[in-house]
Formats: structure tokens, C-alpha cells, sequence
């Protein structure tokens, strides 16, 4: 007979102050994202998904398995759960004001540029990069010739699925004004489950890959002309910020763009960076 586990034992699992530290050592070590004692409760709630999962019945045999040989996949399940998600459609809406009164003409009418490639780094679920491929497509109908790229890249594989998709509850979309709904979104038919899909052409130039910000190295080009790094920073550090700011410049221009998100600043750190208004940089 299978032995089995009662759901109770999964729910009444406690992480020790040992295994937190583990774990929180771990996390910051690898993805940089800071896990102090105040975020102990946060942790054990969200990793009880993943006991239930994988059916084991406490928090000292899945730390275990996470450091083992066997649980090196465990270990981007458990990023996918620990790791915050929040995100909108237009979300901080003066930056994409920003883009198209301002940089979006100066790359096509001063700089003589009629293509940009754009970054969301920390796109989580795909708002954020289907915002802006919304706004340069809006551009690119007023202006001849003009094309974009945009890459979206995450921690988490969960969201980076949804992201690909591109289909969300109607509720999303609320904030999406109803003359660009009507252009670039797609209702389902099912009406028992009321959602949306972004259209074929937008997806077309939207591409998205899983990063961990504290790799050495990301594989990405080179020659990006806007970077969005929105409400990502605040998980990190001072001494992570930096170093994860002057990494994602290494991929942008000279004289491009990068947005912080409006809690976040570079103030007391040495980036390449010179601010033009509240959370919106130059590359210098």
C-alpha cells in the first residue's frame, strides 16, 4: 500500500529558524532578493505550495532536497513561488506619456532612428512589455517606417508562460482605453470565462526569456536603445543595485534610455547614469 501524507501535515508544517536562514542565505546569495526574519511567515506560507506538490511532509526534508543533487530543478519552482509578481496594463502611465511625447519623436525626428529596441526587465506576467508594444505600435502608425522590438525577461518561469500567452481576465485590461482594446486586443469566445488575448501582431514583436539579475553575464544584445527596470530594484540591496544597474547599461546605448520605477533612485550609487526627471535616466 502507498504510504501517503495527510494534507493537515503539509498545512501544519513550520520552517524552522535554521532552514530560513538556509534558505534566506541562499536566495539573496544566487538571486540577490533580501529574505529578513520579517519575511519568515511570507516564506513558509509560499513554500507550503510546493510541499504539497512534490508530497513532502516537512520543511527540514525539503531544504534538504533543494540543496541535493536531485532538487537542482526544485530550485526554479521554488524562485517561482518566492519571487513577487505585481504588475498592470499602463502601470505609472507618465513614463509611456514620457516615451511618446519625447523620446519616441527624438529617435525618429532628430536622431534619424526609424527602429528601437526596448528591454522590460522584470517583465513579470507581460503588462509592462504589451504596454509599450501598444504605444510603439500607436507611434508607428503616425510615423512611416518606423519599427520596434521588445524583449521581456523574469525570474520566474510561471510568469514568463503567462507572459507568452497573452491572455488575461478582462479585469486586466480595465485601464486599457476602449479605442486600443478594440485595436489590439482579442475576446474570447467562451463568455463563462471572460478574458483577453493580445493580437498576433503585437506578440510578433515581443519575445521573452528567463534572467537571474545576479548572473555574471546576461545574454542579451548589446545595443538596446530603452531599458524599463520598474519596482524590480527595491527587492535588492544598494550594493545589488548597483551592480545589477551598471550590468543591464552594459546593453544600453550611449545616450539611451533607462526607467526605474517611482520608488525606486540611483541616489548614493555609481551608475552611468544622468537623470532627466524623477526615475528617468540617460545613458552616458
Amino acid at each position: 500500500m502507498e504510504n501517503s501524507v495527510s494534507p493537515l501535515t503539509y498545512y501544519d508544517a513550520k520552517l524552522s529558524a535554521k532552514d530560513f536562514e538556509r534558505l534566506s542565505k541562499f536566495i539573496y546569495g544566487q538571486y540577490g532578493i533580501k529574505m529578513p526574519e520579517a519575511k519568515h511567515i511570507m516564506l513558509q506560507s509560499r513554500l507550503q505550495k510546493r510541499l504539497r506538490a512534490l508530497q513532502i511532509p516537512s520543511f527540514s526534508d525539503y531544504v534538504d532536497y533543494v540543496f541535493s543533487p536531485q532538487g537542482e530543478t526544485e530550485i526554479i519552482s521554488m524562485m517561482d513561488v518566492v519571487s513577487t509578481n505585481k504588475t498592470d496594463f499602463f502601470r505609472e502611465n507618465q513614463h509611456f506619456e514620457f516615451l511618446t511625447d519625447t523620446i519616441l519623436p527624438e529617435f525618429y525626428q532628430v536622431r534619424r532612428q526609424n527602429y528601437v529596441k526596448v528591454w522590460s526587465a522584470g517583465c513579470s506576467s507581460g503588462e509592462e512589455p504589451y504596454t509599450l508594444a501598444i504605444v510603439l505600435s500607436e507611434f508607428a502608425k503616425r510615423f512611416r517606417g518606423f519599427d520596434f522590438q521588445i524583449l521581456g525577461s523574469d525570474l520566474s518561469t510561471i510568469v514568463l508562460e503567462k507572459a507568452v500567452t497573452a491572455i488575461y481576465p478582462e479585469e486586466r485590461v480595465s485601464v486599457i482605453p476602449m479605442d486600443l482594446k478594440k485595436k489590439y486586443l482579442l475576446k474570447s469566445k467562451d463568455r463563462t470565462k471572460p478574458t483577453v488575448r493580445i493580437v498576433p501582431e503585437l506578440r510578433a514583436k515581443t519575445s521573452f526569456m528567463r534572467l537571474n539579475f545576479m548572473d555574471d553575464f546576461y545574454d542579451v544584445p548589446n545595443n538596446f536603445d530603452i531599458i524599463f527596470c520598474r519596482n524590480v530594484l527595491i527587492y535588492f540591496d544598494r550594493s545589488t543595485q548597483e551592480k545589477v544597474i551598471n550590468k543591464l547599461c552594459r546593453h544600453l546605448k550611449p545616450g539611451g534610455y533607462f526607467f526605474l520605477g517611482h520608488s525606486e533612485s540611483v541616489t548614493g550609487i555609481n551608475v552611468p547614469l544622468k537623470q532627466l526627471k524623477p526615475t528617468v535616466f540617460k545613458r552616458i
